[in-house]
């Protein structure tokens, strides 16, 4: 069996961000950057625990990116994994991204894919269903628990009010959430090993990104805090009225 698992670079949630060339483009300078949180924790390390229930997995992991992203695949590849592939591509177009892990995956043959729940840059968490539909695989989103028997995975999804249990054949495509696996941190082997594991480069196919960033906008600022005396409650209403809305 042949599993896939996809990671994404995303910025540390610690760091400052800004923008650049008029607001059109992320200024990465001082950025601190980190595997996307969904893809290691609950992805990548549920298909370590599969593979090292069954040594027969092979497994590797994917990112689209620039030789920037090397970092990156090399960190996960020091929690575990036979391989990496990197895209040689810089695009935060989803489709654009999804194909190119499709064609990959494709070529590849693999069986199960494995996607985080979204990444905390964008948040659009679109890459699962349409890689999903460009390999016509099943996709199942959100998952919480699963496992495997044989070709047949047995998936745990939230839904509103409550818990979904799906049965689904391989090939599959999941994105996975909180509770799906146990965070790890890589060890000392983990890391020697992941310098001499092969990370393999290629070049994308041609696609046509959908989407375009025109502008980005920071959130504004928040305003400064209003004290009002204990006993004068018609200015706090007055205030929750009228200034935050809230009543």
């Amino acid at each position: 069996m042949k599993i896939l698992v996809c990671i994404s670079k995303t910025p540390d949630t610690t760091s400052k961000i800004a923008f650049k060339d008029g607001n059109t483009k992320f200024d990465d300078a001082g950025v601190q950057w980190i595997i996307n949180p969904s893809d290691e924790w609950n992805a990548l390390v549920r298909a370590l625990e599969l593979k090292e229930k069954d040594a027969g997995i092979v497994l590797h992991l994917i990112t689209v990116g620039g030789a920037d992203c090397d970092p990156i695949i090399r960190k996960a590849l020091a929690l575990g994994g036979d391989e990496a592939i990197r895209v040689n591509a810089d695009s935060s177009d989803s489709y654009f991204i999804a194909s190119q892990i499709a064609a990959v995956a494709k070529e590849g043959a693999y069986d199960l894919i494995l996607t985080g729940k979204e990444t905390i840059d964008y948040n659009s968490s679109s890459i699962g269903g349409f890689v999903a539909e460009l390999t016509d695989a099943a996709y199942v989103s959100l998952a919480t628990k699963f496992d495997l028997d044989g070709t047949v995975a047995t998936i745990a999804r939230e839904i509103e009010g409550g818990e979904e249990i799906d049965e689904v054949s391989l090939p599959l495509v999941v994105s996975c959430q909180k509770g799906v696996a146990e965070q790890r941190i890589p060890n000392m082997r983990g890391i020697m090993a992941a310098r001499t594991k092969p990370l393999k480069v290629v070049e994308p196919v041609a696609v046509d990104a959908l989407t375009s960033v025109v502008s980005f906008e920071l959130p504004p600022a928040k305003a400064g805090v209003k004290l009002v005396a204990a006993d004068n409650v018609a200015e706090l209403v007055r205030l929750l009225h009228e200034e935050a809305k809230a009543i």
